[in-house]
């Protein structure tokens, strides 16, 4: 699937979208639920994503929370004819608490969207949105120079 076509998906909106086009978040095993007012991801547990034993490892972390801007992102440009090329600049993130072998999930709220920077915030959680495992601030440059197909 292309990222056009992603695209397109994505902004249809819905349940258990798969994210096969973005390599890792075809290793992650991500799905997305898309609608009006928000995109999340899903990343089911999987022994691959342990870190120390018991524990999500971070890496598989900070790669959910930069998707989920990639995404979101993704689902904003939806109109555009000629999607951008997305290149992060700087992905910051915060480890609040440790993440347990159950599924993970996360957002992203779109900050900021200029003709060449994106800003976002994404927040990942397990059991309690309220009680979040990790946060991450996303500056993304939009290379409109680049064509992607």
């Amino acid at each position: 699937m292309t990222i056009a076509l992603a695209m397109a998906a994505l902004r249809g909106g819905g349940r258990d979208i798969a994210l096969d086009m973005l390599p890792y978040a075809h290793f992650l095993g991500l799905r997305a639920d898309v609608d009006a007012d928000e995109v999340r991801l899903v990343m089911p547990f999987d022994d691959r994503l342990i870190g120390a034993p018991g524990r999500l490892h971070g890496g598989a972390t900070a790669g959910l929370l930069e998707l989920a801007g990639v995404v979101r992102l993704l689902v904003a440009l939806g109109d555009e004819e000629v999607p951008p090329q997305l290149k992060p600049v700087t992905v910051t993130v915060d480890y609040l608490r440790e993440g347990a072998a159950r599924a993970t999930y996360a957002s992203a709220t779109l900050t900021r969207l200029g003709r060449r920077i994106a800003n976002l915030h994404a927040v990942a959680w397990q059991i309690d949105r309220a009680r979040p495992i990790a946060a991450a601030n996303l500056n993304i440059l939009l290379d409109r120079g680049a064509v992607v197909a």
